[in-house]
């Protein structure tokens, strides 16, 4: 692994050594930057709450996760030994001494062309969840020396991991529409906002960097039911080839973009996660990692192959076509991988943990080591 970094100055060298070190409980707080994958009730608090029976496995309430449970960013907190970090846009009962999680449900890395009622996307995309950050700093610099209680202390910033989970909406929502030659035109300038993100981080004094790829969104239920394909399109596990194969496109060109990057912040440690290798392995193969199954939603309506109905989503009841239907969940979320078609469960994000903690799915190799 520090091959690569022989040939920089000593100096820098040990700077890095010393960054990779923090690699481990040493972490004193983690500041978030993503979509519905990570948002801890950052947009309930703008907007209505996720209905019951989101939350139904470990919180036994709503509490702003889409989500039975507990998420990704859920457990790399508790593995690093922190408490849950809490929303940005909480404005009551918030805690920040450990972090702050700016994502919101359907934010992008690219800022929205129109409102949260016309496109469904959240106005809270990348570049002002940097801004929020920029003003947490700014906050954290003045106040916290006047003694409020609820805020860290201002050498934080650098003994922290900085995460990200976010792209996911920049690809799809548009992709009925577009197809994927479309959406492939923007992907350059996705890639750009975060890399340029990272290094507005870095001059904030953030070292490292956890930057979690694109999930293989051909083996959602709700891709799956809404996305057009042919039969040919389906692969032996149910997933539908040509839009995984562009979700690798754009992994792809994120490690590169981010390998890049590493060279230039030869102080940090960007590291590349593959959460897309978990997640793909864990739809293919369910039973092999304890669940059942793989690409029919816990809670959805309809039944069938995938169990969703777009016109009717996980919580809420609709009268259509004379009648009301109401996507419920099922009773066993911990075997399932996918919670309400577009987001995984408790038990399937615990597992993508282990994976990306383990060996072969971060470059460079990233581990949380408590002994």
């Amino acid at each position: 692994m520090l091959k690569r970094f022989w040939v920089v100055p000593v100096l820098v060298s040990l700077a890095l050594l010393v960054a990779l070190c923090h690699a481990g409980c040493g972490y004193e707080a983690i500041f978030n930057f993503g979509d519905s994958n990570s948002d801890t009730g950052g947009f309930w608090w703008a907007f209505p709450e996720a209905p019951p029976p989101n939350g139904m496995t470990y919180f036994k309430r709503p509490v702003g996760r889409a989500s039975d449970g507990r998420l990704i960013i859920d457990f790399l907190a508790e593995r690093i030994g922190i408490p849950f970090v809490s929303p940005y846009l909480k404005s009551i009962g918030s805690d920040f001494r450990h972090g702050a999680n700016f994502a919101t449900l359907a934010s992008t890395v690219l800022l929205p062309q129109t409102s949260l009622f016309v496109s469904g996307l959240s106005p809270f995309a990348l570049p002002i969840q940097l801004n929020q950050m920029k003003h947490f700093k700014i906050q954290v610099d003045k106040l916290y020396p006047n003694g409020s209680s609820n805020l860290p202390p201002p050498d934080v910033f650098g003994k922290s991991l900085y995460t990200f989970y976010i792209g996911q909406n920049d690809f799809t929502s548009d992709l009925a529409k577009s197809g994927v030659e479309g959406v492939k035109e923007r992907l350059p300038q996705v890639i750009s906002q975060i890399t340029g993100t990272i290094k507005e981080l870095h001059g904030l004094g953030g070292r490292i960097f956890f930057v979690q790829n694109l999930a293989p969104i051909g083996c959602y239920p709700a891709f799956l039911v809404e996305l057009p394909h042919g039969d040919k399109d389906i692969d032996e596990f149910g997933c539908m080839i040509p839009y995984n194969n562009a979700v690798v496109k754009y992994n792809n060109m994120l490690h590169d973009a981010l390998s890049q990057t590493r060279q230039e912040l030869s102080d940090a440690n960007i590291v590349y996660v593959d959460s897309h290798k978990a997640l793909l392995e864990l739809f293919q193969r369910p039973t092999s990692h304890g669940l059942k199954h793989g690409t029919v939603a816990c809670c959805g309506n309809g039944g069938g192959k995938y169990n969703f109905n777009p016109k009717v989503f996980c919580g809420n009841t609709k009268f259509i076509d004379g009648q009301n239907l109401t996507a419920s969940a099922c009773d066993d979320p911990e075997n399932y991988v996918s919670w309400d078609g577009i987001h995984i469960t408790e038990a399937a994000s615990n597992i993508v943990v282990d994976s990306i903690l383990s060996s072969g799915f971060t470059d460079p190799p990233f581990e949380i080591s408590c002994s």
